[in-house]
């Protein structure tokens, strides 16, 4: 059975070495010393590997079950689900006013990444439960707040988001679910929604459902939309729950992975709902949620990579499997552990490279919604913004990747299901689906977010690189991160210049590329961050620190990825200055 272990030490590097929070100057980040951090991400851990890891396994064999209109979860969920909330781990950082502990959201995205590498698909409960009540925290009403909050804070009672229908996904315009006012200001609400992630469980004491729906008579399309909090039981005005509302679950989607997350299909039967904000403006609502949730889909491909390489090492390690080529290194057994052999190197270093990149990329993300959000930080939420769809995208092709490469480690072991590798990988691959299509990611990074604010942002984005390059330059240590980030960099802004000069004019000049856009986006990111992560290991080299093999390692670990997967950037600009002619040209009935 596969096995996890929390990265308490690279966290703690990120987030005092490379991020250096403490000094940042964001509200709260103040009280995060070492010690405390240390404290918290190392329960964290605990709960993460003692916990969660050994459901993993069994949340994927079991499944959920449809029972009378129940759904029951896997052996055991329920127990770690109470453990999880009774520690407060639900609201870690969330509003103290309702309930929850406020810290800042990075630590909330350390913690996620953990108890989502552990085990992703019961992590899904809280984490749905947590975007519903930001959504409701940001555009719901006191009344909203103070009857919803608390409970979902808690995750006493847990919350969903409703989009998908049947014949539209990404496509919200097409919704047929129908809102129709009613004499108190409420709706009934009345339609099918589809793919809905836990939708319906036993685990806590009620649902509270986020629901698009079409008021009668409003505009159409998704102009038309609006967005109804919808509860699974009704909630009296003494926050006591009252009567059933009409909402069941029709059926549990069969899926390739996540199996211990009840994906429901959701049956609503003129069921009560409060509009949520404003109406037919319930995309900007939902987008507090979407976007959140962008950004920890984002976090599960790095999660699942992470636990599948830690089992990887364990067994190249283990596994005695042929000769080094250049002699025997275990001459007391029949053959070299696996780790001997170049090729298998080469694999565990992509995705140790990948992981550790990628995790510092996230943490910087999660340092600029909480600048935003407690700094009133217009820029940082632009750019963070801009990052949002690499982050989502970028994250989750190559995560997914590194699974692959991680059960690729195993051999013939690696495809059966004893071993657990496979449920890493097919994990990890609804990640690159849900909450928007890594395509559709691409397609608005380079449709919307790259012209925000008259391309405000990305230019900010150059100039934090540029900046990076020149104060660091005439660092003979970080030379081979200098070089390639600014090549890397070079090539970036060729491709945006592309688009400036073939986009207006042939809009399928840019979208055609614009899914080898964002990996060279995502590429010059973690690029940026491994010569942020090369720079602090330097330093602190420099002073003779206790641990001196971690910072030399994240040094060789650090030159891997410039030299074998940042030059990925100049295929992808060649890509993209290829132009929409070589991928339009071909009629459709010739496919």
């Amino acid at each position: 059975m596969p096995t996890y272990t929390a990265p308490v030490k690279d966290h703690q590097f990120l987030l005092h070495e490379v991020l250096k929070v403490a000094e940042s100057g964001i509200p709260g980040y103040e009280d995060l010393s070492p010690d405390f951090t240390t404290a918290v991400l190392e329960e964290a851990g605990k709960i993460s590997g003692q916990v969660l890891a050994p459901l993993n396994a069994v949340g994927d064999k079991e499944g959920c079950r449809l029972e009378n209109g129940v759904v029951r979860v896997p052996t055991g969920f329920q127990a770690a689900f109470d453990e999880v909330r009774e520690g407060g781990w639900t609201g870690i950082d969330c509003d103290p006013d309702f309930g929850g502990q406020g810290m800042p959201g990075i630590i909330g995205t350390a913690v996620a990444e953990m108890f989502s590498s552990a085990n992703q698909a019961f992590t899904m409960y809280q984490g749905l439960t947590h975007g519903a009540q930001s959504a409701i925290r940001v555009h719901g009403t006191d009344e909203q707040k103070a009857k919803f909050l608390p409970n979902m804070i808690s995750c006493t009672w847990t919350g969903t988001m409703n989009l998908t229908e049947s014949h539209c996904g990404t496509d919200l315009g097409l919704m047929r679910t129908k809102a129709i006012p009613q004499d108190d200001g409420s709706y009934k609400i009345t339609g099918e929604k589809i793919f809905i992630s836990a939708g319906e469980h036993e685990m806590s004491e009620n649902i509270i459902h986020l629901v698009l729906a079409k008021i009668e008579g409003g505009p159409e399309g998704i102009k038309g939309v609006s967005l109804f909090i919808v509860p699974k039981i009704m909630v009296n005005d003494d926050g006591s729950l009252g009567e059933t509302n009409g909402v069941t679950c029709g059926n549990i989607e069969k899926k390739m992975g996540i199996h211990g997350n009840s994906t429901c299909v959701m049956l609503y039967d003129s069921s009560t709902g409060y509009l949520l904000g404003e109406e037919h403006k319930g995309m900007r609502a939902m987008f507090t949620m979407m976007n959140e949730a962008r950004l920890g889909v984002g976090m599960q491909g790095l999660a699942q990579a992470e636990a599948a390489y830690q089992n990887a090492v364990i067994y190249a390690k283990d596994r005695l499997q042929g000769r080094a080529v250049t002699g025997i290194e275990n001459p007391d057994g029949p053959a070299d552990p696996l780790i001997v052999h170049p090729d298998i190197r080469r694999s565990l270093l992509d995705q140790k490279s990948f992981v550790e990149g990628a995790r510092a990329f996230l943490f910087w993300g999660a340092s600029l919604i909480d600048q935003a959000h407690l700094l009133n930080d217009e820029d940082a939420d632009g750019l963070v913004s801009l990052m949002t769809p690499v982050i989502k995208g970028f994250l989750t092709d190559i995560g997914y990747n590194m699974t692959v490469q991680a059960q690729q480690v195993y051999g013939g072991h690696g495809y059966i299901e004893e071993s657990g590798m496979s449920q890493f990988t097919r994990d990890a691959r609804i990640a690159m689906i849900y909450e928007g299509a890594n395509g559709v990611q691409a397609l608005d990074l380079v449709g919307r977010k790259l012209g925000a604010g008259g391309g405000k942002y990305v230019m900010a984005f150059f100039d934090l690189v540029k900046t990076f390059i020149s104060e660091n330059k005439e660092n003979e240590a970080l030379t081979d991160f200098i070089n390639p980030l600014k090549q890397a960099s070079k090539d970036l802004q060729a491709a945006g210049m592309f688009f400036m000069q073939n986009g207006m004019k042939n809009p399928n000049a840019a979208l055609a590329g614009s899914s080898d856009f964002m990996h060279l986006f995502g590429h010059v990111c973690l690029g940026l961050m491994w010569g942020r992560m090369a720079k602090a290991s330097v330093e602190a080299l420099a002073g003779s620190p206790a641990d001196p093999a971690f910072y030399e390692n994240k040094l060789l670990t650090g030159r891997y990825y410039m030299a074998r997967h940042l030059p990925a950037t100049g295929m992808h600009l060649a890509r993209i200055q290829s132009g929409a002619e070589v991928v339009m040209t071909m009629d459709a009935e010739a496919f």
